[in-house]
């Protein structure tokens, strides 16, 4: 871990079929749930720098669909997608998530915000169906990806909270 402390992410796993993430950023609960809400604002921060999001489509309420399309310098993409299942607004949602590469592996993530003076805490908790998909998507690198994206969307809401987006 570096020197930040309260700015690294964490990753444990508290049951042999979840994975949980959680970090510190910046910023009040609101605009942190407002960033994750929206193309408009996950296309500045989700993912590896080294991807660009080519295209994003969301549709946040329960029940509604989302895609992502990462793209790297070499043409190649990588697509995921699910579909809200719960939004409180601005505490809580769940979406499913599934990599298009490895169709039927899907999990249901759970991010949870929660803010105290001024700094809001995401938890986000991924549940899978078997210990072999935790485990392969541990082995996958998710926990860099996740680290660099969360790193990502602490320097966007920084962006944000200057009032330069929008």
């Amino acid at each position: 871990m570096g020197a930040s402390g309260s700015n690294q992410m964490t990753v444990t796993t508290p049951s042999d079929r979840e994975i949980v993430m959680t970090r510190v950023f910046d910023a009040p609960r609101d605009l942190v749930f407002e960033a994750h809400a929206s193309c408009e604002h996950m296309s500045n921060w989700w993912g590896p720098r080294r991807y660009e999001v080519a295209s994003c489509e969301m549709d946040f309420r329960p029940g509604g669909a989302w895609r992502i399309v990462h793209r790297g310098s070499d043409g190649q993409e990588f697509v995921f997608h699910g579909e809200f299942r719960e939004i409180v607004r601005p505490e809580r949602i769940t979406w499913t998530f599934e990599w298009e590469g490895m169709p039927g592996h899907v999990s249901v993530q759970t991010v949870a915000f929660e803010e105290q003076d001024g700094k809001t805490t995401i938890t986000a908790t991924a549940a899978f169906d078997t210990v072999e998909d935790r485990d392969g998507t541990l082995q996958s690198g998710m926990a860099e990806g996740a680290s660099e994206s969360y790193d990502r969307l602490a320097e966007y809401l920084e962006v944000l909270k200057r009032g330069a987006a929008r």
